[in-house]
């Protein structure tokens, strides 16, 4: 018999890169993973070693094509899904000249005002689809070019993301992928092309980027050097893959405005497909994993980190992650609206809808009666009820409503956060059944790239499993006045002059 043939999603995320193999029914045969630090040098400056995104790679794929064994001889292709807005600067050979900006900096904030100033929010929301904030990286490469760090002639420089640092390092092509380049906010959308004024305004050209390409097109091979060093056959066939949140809305089989893909990850993203590029301040729009379309999308920075940074905050950073299981089993027993205890989770400022860097958590209501639980509940309760101010932005601005949800992400795994969500937002959540919806959404670009698939819809339809159903229970009438006076709580913080 012929071997079934096998394709790779490479998902290189914040803190790990993830190597898992699927065959053209979504069936998984193995996976790899390798860690990756993050630095933080000074105050909001999170910053990467660029080098380390190549080990970290070839560490995962390295691992999985052990777990394979004999069956890595089937594998034909791969594509990555990328954290977002990292970027790196680079010489024209790909050497860094300073550590990546990661998507957590928010050194230039003095830059968004700058460049607001110069071009208009107006004009840069329209042309980007993102309104100005700090995470785009046009802003952090504004600060970096301004700090005198890099002192080469700009035009002689290359600005990669992510995908295209690993594309360059496998296959030799400065080449990316228009949904993985998009989040860095020098695209013009509409047309899916770099933006001349939005480079000009950097000092930068079209010969300062990477080439840009549609998602699911081969973009080269892996280098025999590269693949033996891997554990890969020669000819495995590199695939122009998408940004980590558009391929999670890919791998969990997200077509169209009624269901959304929600990540309950270290930030909380949400997003609904969409055939044209709309955009509104109650979400950024980005371009989509299938060509030609686009995502409407909703974050909160402040996401699981909030969840994280109470357990260690309670009893230091070992063992946090146990002590999150405890807090959610000692949470079951607070009844809904935690006793009058409310969180607002901008840890790290809020984009979506008021998009204020300098916006700060607040908890409201503490007595004496609260404790680890109370707080801990009232933590999960603020991420749904934000992302319930979210979704009513979103249903506003499309005319019409969000009703199901698909979440993937650690906090998918709480059975008390998932049951939370639902009630707070009024909507069914459905679990995916692949907890790594963004490396299989990459690995099915790649069987659309290597021919498995004629489309992204058919590896959809072949390749997307998902599980059980949570429905909105009786908890969701209580809510519905938490809700009330969770909105009210930070535009009355910023109208006395504390949100910042």
């Amino acid at each position: 018999m012929t071997p079934e043939p096998l394709v790779v999603g490479v998902d290189l995320s914040t803190t790990a890169c993830k190597a898992i193999a699927w065959d053209a029914a979504g069936r998984s045969h193995g996976e790899g993973r390798a860690p990756l630090r993050l630095e933080n040098p000074e105050p909001d400056g999170w910053e990467q070693d660029a080098e380390s995104w190549g080990a970290a790679a070839a560490g995962a794929v390295s691992a999985l094509t052990r777990a394979l064994g004999p069956r890595a001889r089937d594998v034909r292709a791969l594509a990555i899904a990328n954290q977002r807005e990292t970027v790196v600067v680079t010489d024209d050979a790909g050497r860094a000249l300073h550590p990546a900006l990661s998507w957590m900096d928010s050194r230039c904030r003095r830059e968004v005002a700058a460049l607001v100033d110069a071009l208009g929010a107006d004009r840069l929301h329209a042309v980007s689809g993102k309104p100005p904030c700090t995470t785009p990286s046009i802003y952090k490469l504004a600060w970096l070019f301004g700090t005198g760090r890099i002192t080469a002639a700009r035009r002689a420089l290359r600005v990669l993301d992510v995908h295209a640092w690993l594309v360059h390092r496998w296959t030799g092509r400065f080449a990316t992928s228009v949904p993985a380049a998009d989040p860095l906010g020098l695209v013009d959308l509409a047309s899916g092309t770099w933006s001349a004024a939005l480079l000009d305004a950097l000092g930068l050209d079209d010969r300062s980027v990477p080439e840009l390409r549609p998602p699911g097109e081969v973009l080269g091979e892996l280098r025999p050097e590269v693949a033996r060093a891997v554990g890969l056959p020669a000819g495995v066939r590199v695939v122009a893959g998408a940004g980590d949140g558009q391929a999670a809305g890919l791998g969990t089989g997200i077509e169209g405005r009624r269901e959304a893909y929600l990540n309950l990850g270290t930030a909380l993203v949400c997003g609904v497909a969409c055939a044209e590029p709309r955009t509104s301040r109650a979400f950024r729009t980005l371009a989509g994993a299938t060509p030609g379309t686009f995502f409407l999308e909703t974050d909160l920075r402040g996401g699981m980190f909030t969840l994280t940074w109470l357990a260690e905050l309670l009893g230091g950073a070992e063992a946090a992650r146990e002590r999150m299981v405890a807090l959610d089993d000692a949470a079951t027993r607070v009844p809904p609206g935690a006793e009058g205890l409310l969180l607002v989770p901008y840890w790290h400022g809020v984009m979506n809808p008021y998009w204020d860097d300098a916006a700060r958590g607040a908890v409201v209501g503490l007595h004496g009666g609260h404790g680890p639980a109370h707080l801990h509940r009232a933590a999960l309760e603020g991420l749904a009820l934000e992302q319930r101010l979210h979704l009513e932005g979103v249903d506003a601005a499309l005319g019409e409503r969000v009703e199901e949800l698909r979440a993937v992400g650690g906090g998918a795994r709480s059975e008390l956060f998932v049951r939370i969500v639902a009630d707070v937002t009024g909507r069914r959540v459905v679990a995916a059944a692949d907890a790594e919806a963004s490396a299989l959404g990459a690995a099915m670009l790649a069987a659309v790239g290597v021919g498995l698939h004629p489309s992204t819809r058919a590896a959809m339809s072949a390749m997307v499993r998902l599980g059980a159903a949570v429905e909105p229970g009786a908890a969701s009438a209580l809510y519905d006045d938490v809700f009330a006076r969770y909105r009210r709580v930070y535009p009355a913080l910023a109208g006395a002059g504390l949100a910042g």
